[in-house]
């Protein structure tokens, strides 16, 4: 995976909503940590998501799921790359995914659930590596992301029923 956008590519996804999207609306553009700023930047949204009720929160992860999927995959053709480092979306739906138990759970839920979706993300156990590396297109993108999510999900659904 790349991490730089020439000027060129950044003012062709710009001039795009699915460019917006797939850059998670700008914050995949930080100069440093982009996958960290994107996740990072998903936790003002979720501050709302937070509310819904467990169906309508699963409805709308798959809803930013299919759309993040449709927009990576249409500007990742745009410029030419699979999957920038500036594609954060990704991050944006595993975040909401690994936050998925903790809404109304202690205060130390939501850094763990950051913590430990960045460290798969990151190091990429099975089957995260193995999609990562085999699925392509928009789908691609999305879907190692997606699963580092749910996985950090389940250990933190873990620490909570522990601590």
């Amino acid at each position: 995976m790349s991490n730089s956008l020439g000027p060129a590519q950044r003012r062709r996804l710009l001039a795009h909503a699915d460019g917006w999207i797939a850059l998670g609306f700008g914050s995949g553009l930080s100069p440093v940590a982009p996958g960290t700023a994107g996740s990072l930047a998903a936790l003002l949204p979720w501050l709302a998501l937070r509310q819904l009720s467990m169906p309508a929160y699963l409805a709308a992860l798959v809803l930013a799921f299919a759309v993040g999927t449709w927009a990576c995959g249409r500007a990742a053709g745009r410029i030419g790359m699979h999957d920038p480092g500036a594609f954060v979306i990704d991050e944006f739906v595993g975040q909401w995914a690994a936050l998925l138990f903790v809404a109304q759970g202690p205060w130390w839920g939501v850094p763990a659930a950051f913590a430990l979706f960045r460290l798969f993300d990151v190091w990429k156990p099975w089957p995260i590596g193995w999609m990562d590396r085999q699925i392509r297109g928009g789908l691609g993108v999305m879907a190692d992301d997606a699963v580092a999510g749910f996985m950090a999900a389940g250990w933190v659904w873990i620490l909570l029923h522990l601590v």
